[in-house]
Formats: structure tokens, sequence, C-alpha cells
């Protein structure tokens, strides 16, 4: 059973705790906590987050401090500003987006063992200069 239903927090209105919802979210007022929504998040220009989302996809227009994870898409438009890390399947960021973290995009959806694909490829071995100048492929005109 799909649940097509939207909610609304205008902007204005304050919320503490943690959201659940089954349906989608839009966001214009200010949170701090928690959001866990099986449909999509959308954070308004005015909205300000203070905690995680996890979610479908992301819209974010607004501001977030905390991480963010989507099964499907996070979409940072151009007012965006988030501090904290985001996963998703898909990522679109737009010019102006402000945005401090660390970043997973996976199309194939999979995770890599050990918990993270970010960290960074062992760096290459130094290159002795004295070795490189003795080989034949060194030297110009052969």
């Amino acid at each position: 059973m799909e649940n097509n239903s939207q909610s609304t927090i205008a902007r204005g209105v304050e919320f503490s705790g943690t959201i659940k919802s089954e349906g989608a979210l839009h966001i214009d007022g200010n949170i701090d906590g928690e959001i866990h929504c099986q449909g999509d998040v959308t954070v308004g220009k005015s909205a300000q987050i203070k905690g995680n989302i996890d979610s479908n996809s992301v819209i974010v227009e607004g501001s977030v401090a905390g991480n963010l994870t989507a099964k499907d898409k996070i979409d940072m438009k151009s007012t965006a500003k988030v501090t904290g890390d985001i996963q998703s399947k898909r990522l679109a960021v737009e010019d102006g987006v402000t945005f401090v973290g660390k970043s997973e995009v996976n199309p194939a959806g999979s995770t890599v063992p050990g918990g993270s694909s970010t960290s960074a490829p062992e760096p290459a071995p130094p290159i002795d200069e004295k070795k490189l100048s003795k080989t034949p492929a060194a030297v110009a005109g052969r």
C-alpha cells in the first residue's frame, strides 16, 4: 500500500524531537531532531534543520546541520547550506550551494565492506629521479 500524502511544517513552526512519516514531508519551519521519512523530504528555503534526515529522496533549499541519507537522490539547490555527511544513489548540486562534509554517491546502491567507500587510495611511491634518468626511454632522441 503506497502512501501519497504530504505533510507540511510551515514557516514559523518550531519542533523538537523525532519525526517519522510514511508520506512526503515539506518543511519550511525549524526542526531540532531526527527525520525518518519513507517518502520524499523537501527542506524549503526558510527551513532550518538541526538533525539527521533519512528518507527516499531529499531536496534541500534551506539549511541542514546533520547527515542526509537518501535511498534514491539528494538534490541541493543553489540556496542550500548543508553541514554534514551525505549518502545516496544519485546527487545533484546547483551552483552556489554551501556544503561542508563527506559525500558517498553510489548509483549501484551497494556499500563497500568496512562501512565506508570514502577512504583515499594508497599514495604512489616516490619516483627516484636518478633511476629514471638512466633508463633508455628517458634519453632524448631514442
